[in-house]
């Protein structure tokens, strides 16, 4: 794998710089390139992405934190926090959000705000401690940068980055099916029992959009209709998934909005209709909490400055590792990228979101891993190919551009002018894009296939390049040990210890992940773990393509 900007310099600012040249020529080429049907579809597709991610975790934030912050700030930090990124980063295609370890890191601080008395009956207000965390953890970040340490994530293989990706894709498709689950298990608010026609509606919008996304993506390769359609069909797949299963949604009036354009009232549905669970975003912008926007820092103790470096120590290993694993998966050699990446500048933009977001009291911003790999499958053209009896989809090339980023922050930004709109978008609809989006990440990961080849016929094996060199008990092994790391991380995820939950230290598990795999080297022939460790490299796919 090339290592673009992961060799460390040794002097000040040195991968910064460096980062900055390798970039810089392609900046005009970058905005260039956005103009183009298939950015616009992307667009639209991410729009809803990251529209569905910002509203759920902006949900899960204001319950860890008493409604202290929620979804009008994830969204303006998505907002702002998305649109600086794709100005301004080394690699645009990533894509910025909140992510499920921040928003319990964030509950546990605000746990720890509430033990903690600094005088007879008052606790430790949270909004200053977050905000003096935030500060501390964005400089720590920004510090990083300009000393060269994301080069510390050569030593990350292809073993590390699928248990990941694969956590980060799991997550999203448990989240996606506990909201189902829950339509047939808990009454909405308001109602005594749970409601057949509630489950049940919520099931078809959730599958609905799943299938119409996953449809519309495989009709790219059918013989009906021109390739342009096709094309096309494929590209929006997402949207029209939303847009269908939206429209579904109000026809049974389980979606009801009384609009104010123009200075006319419209009603939209009938509140007599199927109840729905809708995200509830405020109708009118503004903090959560009554307010001012810029958080008063120095309402708290003198020792909480100070104190707040200890918490900002674990913040700043989670986002380190949340933003330069994504950014080495988005800029892995499968993906054909040409114009090289940026880690440096990335993280250096990060720690600056970092910084500003914490003094207004805003969730902390970080590649999202999900989002990032389906931002460039969305802008990749792709081709089908038959190799050793497998039928596999491989990326040609990738649009790379700053346009599709830019333009859904924009658009996030937007919605909230227009927060009445966004309540219109059922959550089973949304959720239904999370298992989408879960289901795509993994179909891309070399881990998910090795497990496949646990029941596969032996004789049907797809012709890769490490089951070409290595023994079958070794890759069987290599994916044994993955697995556990997975599960690993996942119980450390779900783990307590008298009410305390363990999953914020799941940032470090992944980082003794390296240790351990470098201790495989001695127990696996050295030449067996870089084939499984590696892609397939151009030659090989050429050669299976001759000689299949």
């Amino acid at each position: 794998m090339k290592n673009d900007g992961l060799e460390r310099t040794g002097r000040f600012c040195g991968g910064l710089i460096d980062d900055i040249k390798r970039r810089a020529p392609h900046y005009v080429d970058d905005f260039s390139q956005g103009l183009h049907s298939k950015v616009m579809g992307a667009t639209l597709f991410m729009y809803f992405a990251c529209l569905a991610n910002a509203i759920a975790f902006g949900l899960l934030t204001a319950v860890a934190t008493n409604g202290e912050m929620g979804t009008t700030e994830m969204l303006v930090v998505t907002a702002i926090g998305g649109i600086t990124f794709a100005l301004f980063s080394g690699q645009p295609l990533t894509i910025l959000g909140g992510t499920g370890p921040i928003v319990i890191f964030t509950g546990l601080l605000y746990l720890a705000c509430q033990s903690v008395e600094i005088s007879p009956g008052v606790t430790l207000p949270f909004l200053p401690t977050y905000a003096w965390v935030g500060l501390w953890s964005g400089i720590l970040l920004i510090i990083c940068a300009l000393t060269d340490l994301s080069y510390l994530m050569k030593y990350f293989t292809r073993f590390t980055d699928e248990i990941f990706a694969a956590l980060v894709a799991v997550i999203f498709i448990v989240e996606a099916v506990k909201d189902v689950v829950h339509a047939f298990t808990e009454p909405l608010e308001g109602q005594s029992e749970v409601s057949h026609d509630t489950a049940f509606l919520t099931l078809v919008l959730a599958l609905g959009t799943f299938m119409i996304a996953r449809n519309l993506k495989t009709f790219r390769n059918s013989n009906y209709l021109r390739w342009s359609v096709r094309e096309f069909l494929a590209d929006f797949g997402p949207s029209i998934a939303i847009g269908v299963m939206t429209i579904v949604a109000v026809s049974f009036g389980a979606i009801s909005a009384n609009l104010n354009l123009g200075g006319k009232q419209i009603q939209i549905g009938t509140p007599e209709g199927v109840a729905l669970k809708v995200a509830n975003v405020p109708e009118q912008f503004g903090p959560s909490i009554e307010r001012e926007w810029l958080v008063d820092m120095f309402s708290v103790p003198t020792w909480v400055w100070f104190a707040s470096i200890i918490p900002a120590l674990m913040a700043t290993i989670l986002l380190y590792l949340d933003q330069n694993i994504t950014t080495r998966l988005v800029n892995t050699p499968g993906n054909r990228l040409q114009k090289g990446a940026g880690f440096h500048l990335d993280l250096l933009v990060v720690g600056l979101i970092t910084v500003v977001g914490s003094l207004f009291g805003l969730p902390w911003m970080v590649a999202a891993t999900v989002h990032a790999l389906n931002h460039v499958k969305s802008l990749a053209t792709q081709e089908t190919v038959q190799l050793g009896g497998e039928t596999r989809e491989r990326i040609k090339e990738v649009r790379e551009n700053r346009v599709s980023a830019l333009l859904v922050h924009l658009l996030i930004g937007a919605s909230l002018l227009l927060l009445p709109l966004i309540n219109l978008i059922p959550n089973a609809a949304l959720f239904g894009l999370f298992f989408y989006m879960g289901i795509t990440t993994l179909g891309g990961n070399d881990f998910f296939d090795r497990i496949r080849l646990w029941v596969t016929d032996p004789k049907l094996y797809p012709k890769r390049h490490y089951i070409r060199t290595v023994p079958l008990k070794t890759i069987h092994l290599f994916t044994l040990l993955q697995l556990l790391g997975l599960v690993s991380l996942w119980v450390l995820k779900t783990t307590k210890l008298n009410g305390f939950p363990l999953g914020i230290l799941f940032p470090l598990l992944i980082a003794l992940l390296v240790p351990f795999r470098f201790l495989m080297n001695r127990f696996f022939d050295a030449k067996h773990l870089e084939a499984l460790d590696s892609e397939e490299s151009e030659e090989e796919i050429a050669q299976q393509e001759l000689h299949p």
